[in-house]
């Protein structure tokens, strides 16, 4: 608003007053275009918090912007349409004039993609690059061993499979729990990627009914011809409502690449720890013993 006191104002012929609404209207809308299309412009990425974060700009101060209480400098505004990817002429267009431009352009010119996508996907990469050669010898299903972080005492039964994807390698464990007999038939399912880096194979996966939980799993690879079982460390929370971080030993009992997978899934589920329907050295790997002269829970080689 241009900042003149009455007396001034009553100097100026009615054509400048004229000039001087049409100035100040001419700038609210403007001001009102500029907030709506970076409104729109900001919609695309996750949150208010990750633009400011990845612009470095104050969260107040751009709040201001998207209200249209507020322009940024000449500095701020090419910082913006930089981010952004549009021009500055654009940024300033109708709202429903540069809604329509941003329809019809590909997004990759009128969008800057999120930072954080980016960011795992290059880590993956990372990661996938750094893998060893021989993971293709793992492929296949396994039965899963370890003691129930939820039902103490008894040893859970589960099925995984680990396949390849394009360039990566991937799985996905089924858990089948009945926690007392003729009690309801709960069903998880977690899936999850595999990276195998130097001598050792990292298993990360998700649960994704509830999303609620995360497992990494550490085995030790087969040095032998034919794999035959792998063993480990396995972390996670119990399933119940303590939700305790624990860790237990595991092992991995190799299937087959091509199997009955509704029979094995009928197969898992929870056991006593002196069941006969599983092989007596299996229960023993799984014991969470540690010797008086260690410091760390190990994993043990079998």
């Amino acid at each position: 608003m241009n900042c003149y006191n009455f007396e001034q104002l009553l100097n100026f012929s009615p054509s400048l007053l004229w000039l001087f609404a049409m100035t100040d209207a001419s700038s609210s809308l403007h001001s009102q275009d500029f907030a709506a299309n970076l409104r729109l412009l900001t919609s695309y990425y996750r949150s208010i918090a990750e633009v400011c974060r990845q612009l470095q700009l104050n969260r107040p101060q751009f709040n201001r912007y998207l209200a249209g209480s507020s322009r940024p400098s000449a500095n701020t505004m090419r910082r913006l349409c930089d981010f952004f990817g549009v021009e500055e002429h654009e940024i300033l267009m109708p709202a429903e004039q540069f809604r329509r431009l941003i329809q019809v352009r590909p997004r990759k010119q009128a969008v800057a993609e999120a930072v954080e996508p980016a960011l795992e996907l290059a880590h993956l990469q990372q990661l996938r690059a750094q893998n060893s050669d021989g993971m293709d010898r793992y492929l296949g299903y396994y039965f899963e061993y370890y003691l129930s972080m939820a039902c103490p005492g008894k040893i859970l039964r589960t099925l995984v499979h680990i396949q390849r994807q394009g360039d990566g390698v991937y799985y996905q464990r089924s858990e089948r729990l009945r926690e007392s007999p003729g009690g309801q038939v709960f069903h998880g399912r977690y899936f999850g990627l595999v990276n195998f880096l130097s001598d050792r194979i990292f298993m990360s996966d998700y649960e994704s009914k509830t999303g609620n939980e995360m497992t990494e799993t550490i085995l030790f690879p087969s040095f032998r011809n034919r794999v035959s079982r792998l063993s480990g460390l396995r972390i996670g929370v119990s399933g119940s409502g303590e939700r305790m971080p624990c860790c237990a030993r595991v092992v991995y009992e190799f299937l087959g690449t091509d199997i009955n997978t509704r029979q094995a899934l009928r197969l898992c589920g929870l056991y006593d720890a002196d069941s006969e329907e599983i092989e007596l050295s299996l229960r023993a790997a799984v014991v969470n013993h540690m010797a008086d002269s260690d410091w760390h829970f190990r994993a043990i080689h079998l």
